[in-house]
């Protein structure tokens, strides 16, 4: 290559941190088998409880959901968890989305909860399913007003020409309900429930040999624990 054809070299001042070069000895203390509660959720709880109130993180009930096609293609985005237990882990959406599109034809789903400061994370892979109607009614009306608005404005996922678009309709859902007044639960919104299939817990070690407890569900309702190679 010639000078003449070489790229232009940025100003030092511009250049991006170098990634490979960024790195966090992670904490001694570990998971152990023998610290498991019973169940996946449970554990699930426990961590939860400590990402909430004692590492007061931002925002700890959000996860990375992925999904699939119907030809394979994946896809993921961030979205709050807003329940969980022994049945499954609950998100809402609009049933228009990508996500949900995902989910008509391929119903298997990841969720993983990126609890970096405390180096956490953890896995649920499963089956989604759509949550009732009753459910999702009474999930709906716990919503702050603006956001029962917003699930109308917004054809989630689709193409919309402009962000001026978007503020009027809106503006127009506001005027027609206005504060106090009762939204109605739109029909292409509502809930997944994720039942885990698997529900892997990750402890970052130092030297990067981590600790990967990970239950599996077994056939007859139990759970199996085995640990993972960092």
């Amino acid at each position: 290559m010639t000078d003449r054809d070489a790229a232009p070299v940025a100003p030092a001042d511009s250049l991006a941190p170098d990634p490979a070069s960024m790195r966090m000895q992670y904490r001694a203390e570990g998971l152990a088998e023998s610290e498991l509660a019973p169940t996946p959720v449970e554990q699930f709880r426990r961590w939860f409880k400590d990402a909430a109130t004692e590492a007061h993180l931002f925002e700890p009930n959000a996860m990375i959901v992925s999904t699939a096609d119907a030809e394979g293609r994946p896809s993921s985005r961030t979205v709050l968890l807003k329940q969980f237990d022994e049945q499954g882990f609950v998100f809402y959406t609009n049933y228009d989305s990508r996500k949900a599109r995902d989910l008509a034809v391929n119903p298997y789903v990841s969720l993983l909860f990126p609890w970096h400061p405390m180096a956490r994370q953890v896995i649920v892979q499963g089956v989604a399913r759509r949550t009732g109607r009753d459910e999702t009614a009474a999930y709906f009306r716990t919503r702050p007003h603006g956001s029962q608005l917003g699930a109308w404005a917004s054809a989630q996922s689709s193409v919309v020409p402009s962000r001026a678009e978007l503020d009027a309709a809106y503006a127009e859902l506001e005027a027609r309900y206005p504060e106090g007044e009762q939204v109605p639960v739109p029909p292409h919104w509502g809930g997944f429930r994720v039942a885990p299939q698997s529900v892997e817990f990750w402890q970052g070690r130092e030297n990067r040999l981590h600790d990967r407890l990970r239950y599996v569900a077994e056939q007859d309702g139990t759970w199996r624990v085995e640990r993972l190679s960092p």
